[in-house]
C-alpha cells in the first residue's frame, strides 16, 4: 500500500469506529426489552368466617354434678342371737331380691322350744282362770244357801282371785306372742325390692343380737344431689314445699351422662329443693331422681352403679329473642369482633349466661350484626378481612383507618 493509501485509512478510522458505535446504540435502543408493567398490589385481607346474629328462642340448660346415691338405704340387723343356717343365693353383693324374700335365717329350734313353753303357760293360766271363776260362782251359791240377807263381799265372792287369774292369763299370752315374735325374727326378711349393697355375714357364722348383716337399698328409684351455681338460680323453676301445705312442684326435667362407658345418659327429674345452702359450697342444691335405674335398657345400656359420678344438664327456662352467640367467638370474656362491609371492629359485650358453648347476650350485640367466629387472637380495629364464600367489598380509607360504628345500646335476650 502506497503511502497516500495509508494515509486515507487513517483517517477514515475515526469515522468508521463513530459509526460502529452509533449503529450499536441505536440497535441498542431499537431492541431493548419494555419494562413489564405489574398491576398494583391488592390489600392483605383476613379471611374469617362469620355469623350473621338472629334472634331465636332458646332453652336453658343448666350443667351440673354428683354422684348417683339410693333413695331408700337399710341396715340389715339381726334381732335375734344365734347361728346363721341359711342364706339367699342372691344375698351378695349385687344381688336384686323382692319384698318378702328370706335373705337370712338364724338358727330357729332355742325359739321354736320359747314358743312351746309359752303355750303350756297359756293352757296352764287358762285352766287357772277357770277353776277361779268356778270357785267364785260356788262362793255365791253357798252365800245364798247360808241366808243372811246381806250382801257377801269380794273377798268372799272371790272376784280379787279370778281378776289375779286374768292377769296371769294376759301375761303368759304376752309370753307366747313374744316367743312367736322371736321365732318370726330368725328369718330377716326383705323390706322392700331392692339390691344388696353389701353383705357382713356368712353360713355358719353366729351372730349377737344388733349385729349387721348386711346393707340393701331400694332398686325402684336413685337419686343425684346437684349443686346450682348463684347465678343460674333466676333462670329455672325449682319444686318447692311451703309451712301452709302448698307445693310449687314444676319438676323440670333432667339429662344424667356418664364418661364411665360410652353413651350412658339416662333421663330424670328434679323433684325436691334442699331446705339450706350448703355451707362449704355457699350453693343451693337440688335432689335429681332417675326412677327404675336397673331396668335393661334398649341398645344395651349398662346400668347405673351406686357412687357412679355423673354429670347433669337441668332443663330451665325458655329465653324468647335470645341473641346466642358461641362461647368461641368471646374474647376475655368482654368482647368479640363485628364485621361491617369487609372491616374488623372490636365490640364490648356483656353476657347473661353462658356455657361451655354457647352464651346469651344482654348488651352490646343486636339481630342482623355480624360477628367473626374464627379464632384471630389480638387484631386492631380497622384490620380488613373478607368473609369465607362471598367476594371482597371496596372499602373506603375511612374504614380502613379503624373508626368503629356506633355499638347498639343493648341486645336481645
Amino acid at each position: 500500500m502506497s503511502a497516500a493509501e495509508r494515509t486515507w485509512v487513517s483517517k477514515l478510522r475515526p469515522l468508521v469506529i463513530l459509526a460502529v458505535l452509533g449503529l450499536a446504540a441505536l440497535a441498542a435502543m431499537y431492541f431493548a426489552p419494555e419494562p413489564e408493567r405489574r398491576k398494583p398490589p391488592r390489600e392483605a385481607r383476613l379471611l374469617v368466617d362469620a355469623l350473621i346474629l338472629q334472634p331465636t328462642s332458646f332453652v336453658i340448660e343448666i350443667e351440673s354434678y354428683g354422684t348417683v346415691q339410693p333413695r331408700t338405704q337399710s341396715l340389715l340387723v339381726a334381732q335375734v342371737s344365734g347361728q346363721v343356717t341359711r342364706m339367699a343365693s342372691n344375698f351378695r353383693e349385687g344381688g336384686f331380691f323382692r319384698a318378702g324374700d328370706v335373705l337370712v335365717e338364724v338358727d330357729a329350734r332355742d325359739y321354736e322350744a320359747n314358743v312351746k313353753v309359752a303355750e303350756a303357760g297359756v293352757l296352764d293360766a287358762r285352766q287357772k282362770l277357770q277353776e277361779e271363776r268356778a270357785r267364785a260362782e260356788q262362793a255365791v251359791k253357798d252365800w245364798s244357801r247360808l241366808g243372811k240377807g246381806e250382801e257377801p263381799g269380794d273377798l268372799v265372792l272371790r272376784k280379787p282371785q279370778v281378776l289375779a287369774a286374768e292377769a296371769r292369763l294376759v301375761s303368759a299370752s304376752a309370753n307366747l306372742d313374744k316367743a312367736r315374735l322371736e321365732l318370726e325374727r330368725t328369718q330377716i326378711i326383705a323390706p322392700f325390692d331392692g339390691r344388696v349393697l353389701r353383705k357382713t355375714v356368712d353360713l355358719g357364722q353366729v351372730v349377737s343380737r344388733n349385729a349387721q348383716v348386711g346393707e340393701v337399698y331400694a332398686a325402684d328409684a336413685v337419686e343425684v344431689r346437684l349443686p346450682i351455681r348463684n347465678h343460674d338460680l333466676r333462670y329455672i323453676d325449682l319444686p318447692e314445699r311451703y309451712a301452709d301445705g302448698g307445693d310449687d312442684d314444676p319438676a323440670p326435667g333432667v339429662v344424667i351422662r356418664s364418661t364411665l362407658l360410652a353413651g350412658q345418659e339416662w333421663q330424670g327429674q328434679v323433684v325436691r329443693t334442699e331446705s339450706a345452702i350448703d355451707e362449704n359450697a355457699r350453693q343451693l342444691h337440688v335432689v335429681a331422681q332417675l326412677d327404675n335405674p336397673f331396668s335393661r335398657s334398649v341398645g344395651g345400656q349398662a346400668p347405673v352403679k351406686i357412687g357412679q359420678y355423673v354429670t347433669a344438664r337441668i332443663s330451665g327456662k325458655t329465653l324468647p329473642d335470645a341473641i346466642v352467640i358461641p362461647v368461641d367467638s368471646i374474647y376475655q370474656g368482654s368482647y368479640v369482633y363485628v364485621v361491617e362491609d369487609d372491616v374488623l371492629y372490636r365490640r364490648d359485650i356483656e353476657l347473661a349466661w353462658q356455657n361451655e358453648e354457647q352464651a346469651i347476650v344482654a348488651t352490646g350485640l343486636v339481630a342482623g350484626e355480624e360477628i367473626i367466629v374464627t379464632p384471630l387472637g389480638q387484631v386492631l380495629s380497622g384490620t380488613l378481612v373478607r368473609v369465607r364464600g362471598r367476594p371482597a367489598a371496596e372499602v373506603s380509607a375511612t374504614k380502613i383507618a379503624g373508626t368503629p360504628p356506633n355499638p347498639p345500646d343493648s341486645a336481645g335476650g
